[in-house]
This record gives structure tokens, C-alpha cells and sequence, in this order.
């Protein structure tokens, strides 16, 4: 397995990057994503990205109105609160009372094994993309599961909630054999939260060697076609070093040698738009999804570029003394 040291240095992100970014969100994103942009880059507080996250809460705890812009409608549904979590968990905020209500809610949606399904069945029917099909009678996934429960252990959460679906995380990510991409994702996501490191960090060893056997991270952007798309994906939609390992101290960081990431990330900087946006690379369904979505691709890609030591160059504009984060 490659090692886990940082990557070496690498040409710095275009100086206007940041200010382009900041532009396209001002001009596209719902009000979330404009004070998360706002809390992240340019000094802003917490409290406004609290507000604007409270207009998805429920009544019930859990989050829902498109929160997830794949999944419309006001039903609370698990990848909502996967969603939510790691906005508070960016905020520093990922406790009380708010996230002891959550847990009750996951409690009474779970399924029989005492995990999340990707989607509840609701009382009527609302637009989701094709990729999210609704069931009658849901499985337990650790798409939904994995994040959310690597969330809240990395808040040392506890909930009586959390022991049955731990156990059901452990369970698929040390069987996981032939996993779909963004499954092996979700297993990261768990991994780098859960308690029991050295576990964790033997089952991301062998979950590395997966995905390097089975070509599942794009190693050389400069060769896309030496990396075929996962069954079902659409053509575009592959994932790359720095899609697994979004920042240095991840468990997923020790799959990719210095030069790999390095090369993931001169792709991700050199992937900004002219619009100052990040693209979607999933099959577009909806242009509402699109629209609410691309402002969250990029916030992420500006996120997982500095926490990568990448220059993104100075904002447009700074409301009052900005206090770097």
C-alpha cells in the first residue's frame, strides 16, 4: 500500500479561483450554501448557517425539503440527515439537544438490523432521482448508515441508537467485496470516525487494495479511459483519489502515493468552470437538482483544496475583518 505522507508541493490553484467561487455562489446557491461559503472563506459566524440549515428540520427531527437537492419534497429522510450532519460537524456544532432528537428519529425510521435506509417509503410520492428508487419494504444501507454513524462518533455521540448500527457498519465494510463506489465512500466515512482504530484502520488497508485492484479511483486523470465507469454510473462519473480521501488525515489518504494525489488534486483545481462552479459529474435528472446542487460541489471542492494546503487565492469582497477558519 502506498504510505500516508503528505503530498509533495504542487502548482498553486489560479489566484482568482476563490474569487470566481465566490461569484457563483452569490449568483446560484440557496441561502445554505451562501453562509456556508460565508462562514468557511470569508470570516463569517456560525449562527446564520444554523438558521438557514433549521429551515430542513422537521417537526419529527429529522431534516428534509431538498436538503439533499435529489430528493425533493418535505419528507425527513436519512441522506437529509447525512447531509445535516456534516454541515454542524463543520460548524463545530454537532451536539446537544438538536442531535439528540435526530437519533430518536433515526431510531423509529431504521429497519429491522438497525440501519437507515437510503429511502423511507412516505405518505405520497415526491420527484427523486432515478438513482434513489423508493421501496415499499427498504433495506438497511450503508450508504445512509456509514456517514451518519462515522458523523456522530466523530462527535462522540452516544445514543443507544448507534450500537446496532455500528455493528451493522462493521458488518458490510469488513464483507464488502465488489463495492459500488460511493459505498466504499460511505465506508470511509465510517471508518474515519468510529472508535476502534486499529479496526478501522485494517479494514481501510484492505478497502485501498480494493479499489486500486478494481480501478475504482482515476490514478491518472490524463487517462480516463484506463478507468471505466462502475456499472449503472453514467459516463462521466468517476471518482478519484481526492473523492476518498477529502482531507490529509483520512484513512483513505494512505491508498494513494504523493504523486496520485497530487495529480487527483492539480484535477480538481483545474476542474473550476468558467462560472467559477464545480461540475456534477452524476447523470443530471432534474435542473432544479442540478442548479441547488453544483453550489455544494463546489463549496466541497474549495473545502477539500484547502484542507490540502492549496492557495485559492484571495475573495471579492469581505463583510468586515475576516478571521481565517
Amino acid at each position: 500500500m502506498p504510505g500516508d505522507e503528505a503530498p509533495a508541493p504542487a502548482p498553486a490553484v489560479a489566484p482568482a479561483a476563490l474569487a470566481r467561487a465566490e461569484q457563483f455562489i452569490w449568483l446560484t446557491a440557496r441561502v445554505l450554501e451562501q453562509r456556508r461559503f460565508a462562514f468557511h472563506f470569508l470570516g463569517g459566524d456560525a449562527d446564520p448557517v444554523d438558521a438557514a440549515l433549521g429551515a430542513y428540520l422537521g417537526a419529527d427531527g429529522g431534516y428534509g425539503h431538498a436538503l439533499d437537492p435529489d430528493l425533493r419534497g418535505p419528507l425527513s429522510q436519512p441522506p437529509h440527515a447525512a447531509h445535516a450532519l456534516r454541515i454542524l460537524d463543520g460548524l463545530g456544532r454537532c451536539a446537544g439537544q438538536r442531535i439528540e432528537r435526530l437519533c430518536r428519529h433515526l431510531t423509529l425510521v431504521s429497519t429491522p438490523d438497525g440501519a437507515l435506509p437510503l429511502l423511507r417509503p412516505g405518505p405520497r410520492d415526491h420527484p427523486t432521482a432515478p438513482y434513489h428508487p423508493v421501496r415499499d419494504d427498504p433495506p438497511g444501507e450503508l450508504l445512509t448508515t456509514g456517514p451518519v454513524v462515522g458523523l456522530l462518533h466523530r462527535n462522540r455521540i452516544w445514543h443507544a441508537w448507534l450500537f446496532r448500527a455500528t455493528d451493522f457498519c462493521w458488518d458490510r465494510v469488513e464483507n464488502l467485496r465488489q463495492g459500488d463506489p460511493y459505498e466504499i465512500q460511505s465506508a470511509v466515512a465510517f471508518l474515519d470516525g468510529v472508535p476502534d482504530r486499529a479496526r478501522a484502520s485494517a479494514a481501510a488497508d484492505r478497502l485501498g487494495r480494493l479499489v486500486r485492484e478494481r480501478r475504482l479511483a482515476v490514478l491518472d486523470p490524463g487517462r480516463p479511459e484506463e478507468y471505466p465507469p462502475f456499472p449503472g454510473h453514467a459516463p462521466g462519473e468517476r471518482l478519484f483519489p481526492h473523492d476518498y480521501a477529502r482531507r490529509p488525515d483520512s484513512l483513505a489518504r494512505g491508498w494513494f502515493t504523493d504523486e496520485e494525489l497530487g495529480r487527483s488534486l492539480d484535477f480538481l483545481a483545474a476542474d473550476q468552470q468558467p462560472d467559477g462552479g464545480w461540475p456534477l459529474r452524476r447523470r443530471a435528472w432534474a435542473p432544479g437538482s442540478s442548479l441547488e446542487r453544483r453550489p455544494i460541489a463546489t463549496l466541497e471542492a474549495l473545502l477539500t483544496l484547502r484542507a490540502y494546503g492549496r492557495p485559492l487565492g484571495p475573495t471579492v469582497s469581505l463583510p468586515g475583518p475576516a478571521r481565517p477558519r
